[in-house]
């Protein structure tokens, strides 16, 4: 009788002591992206939260999970659409004008070569589709948001979504260094025409993170800074109709019964994502209550990082191989070449 009611009262728990766990979690990541040298790493709160997500979720959280459980996943299922949909405060359509047609084009081009080269190479390596797709998404768009906004579509396993986030996390990182290095570089050997501007278009349409993006062309110059954020912006802006256009094809290429085709499969996450970008740009919402509703937006996203931390096993992670990580250094590769090479194409094209 005793281990019935102590059952019972675990069942009732688990919702408010797993909102309670991923609650702290996400605070301490917050709180660590303030520090100066973690945020001048570019390793903001969503990052962080999943790294201490997986940390605790190898420690402590086995014992933690019966009591814990099923608050988690309703982070998971509910907490992270809601923060995708929220996103859309970060965005105005008023950037697009600011950097205007190259900005956008070259930000297509490499959102599109970037995740078809994914699936193509990862095809290649044998590594399965998810994987390809989720690495593919991360590498070509926004990191990690992108990654978490792609699973829901994938249905992809929490220990694959694990490999494309730490890819984000070390190339762009990686990448935090080289880029003004490689930009004072070309300054003295004036290998490509790169004023601090165009370089900073270039930071945008290739780097990974929105918070490495800000590190990076920071560390360059105030001119590159706002050239890469605003090219940056308009990449991450292409996540909804990446998302309808990639749920397109995976109903088109699924193999499931008439009952399944005929569910809606249109992701409306990424439709209200459009909508609350759309009311951004109209201006009708005052600019302190916009930067409250981004604050929230970060706590949700951090929070629905935190729970995919503590659902990943280090032990399957580590089953992933070397082939996801090659996959994405070849993605890196591509980025910092192939991308160089389209954005002179592009602002030069004589």
């Amino acid at each position: 009788m005793a281990t019935e009611t102590l059952h019972a009262w675990s069942k009732r728990l688990s919702p408010l002591s797993g909102l309670l766990l991923i609650s702290a979690l996400t605070a301490l990541a917050i709180w660590a992206s303030s520090i100066p040298w973690l945020a001048g790493l570019g390793l903001g709160a969503l990052t962080l939260a999943i790294l201490f997500g997986i940390l605790v979720g190898n420690t402590l959280y086995p014992w933690l999970q019966p009591i814990c459980h099923s608050g988690v996943q309703l982070v998971k299922q509910y907490l992270l659409r809601l923060g995708i949909i929220l996103y859309g405060f970060r965005l105005t359509f008023q950037q697009i004008a600011d950097v205007g047609a190259t900005g956008i084009i070259i930000d297509a081009l490499m959102l599109t070569t970037t995740f078809l080269l994914a699936c193509w190479i990862g095809k290649k390596f044998g590594i399965d589709s998810q994987t390809n797709m989720l690495i593919g998404a991360g590498s070509s768009i926004c990191g990690a948001a992108a990654v978490l906004a792609t699973e829901p579509l994938l249905k992809a396993d929490a220990s694959k979504v694990a490999v494309a986030v730490s890819t984000v996390v070390v190339f762009g990182t990686l990448a935090i260094f080289a880029y003004p290095w490689l930009y004072q570089l070309n300054a003295h050997m004036q290998w490509l025409s790169f004023t601090q501007e165009t370089f900073g278009i270039y930071t945008g349409s290739t780097l990974h993170e929105v918070a490495q993006v800000v590190a990076t062309g920071h560390a360059i110059g105030p001119d590159a800074e706002n050239a890469a954020v605003i090219t940056k912006m308009i990449r991450v802006m292409m996540l909804a109709p990446f998302l309808l256009l990639l749920s397109s094809y995976i109903r088109r290429g699924s193999d499931a019964n008439k009952a399944d085709r005929s569910a809606i499969t249109i992701p409306w996450f990424a439709v209200l994502l459009i909508a609350v970008a759309g009311l951004n740009s109209c201006q009708l919402i005052s600019v302190a209550l916009v930067q409250h509703l981004i604050t929230i937006d970060t706590w949700v996203l951090a929070m629905a990082m935190s729970a995919l931390g503590l659902t990943t096993h280090i032990s399957a992670v580590h089953q992933a191989g070397i082939k996801p990580i090659l996959l994405a250094t070849l993605l890196f590769i591509w980025l910092l070449v192939g991308g160089a090479a389209i954005n002179q194409l592009v602002q030069h094209p004589h």
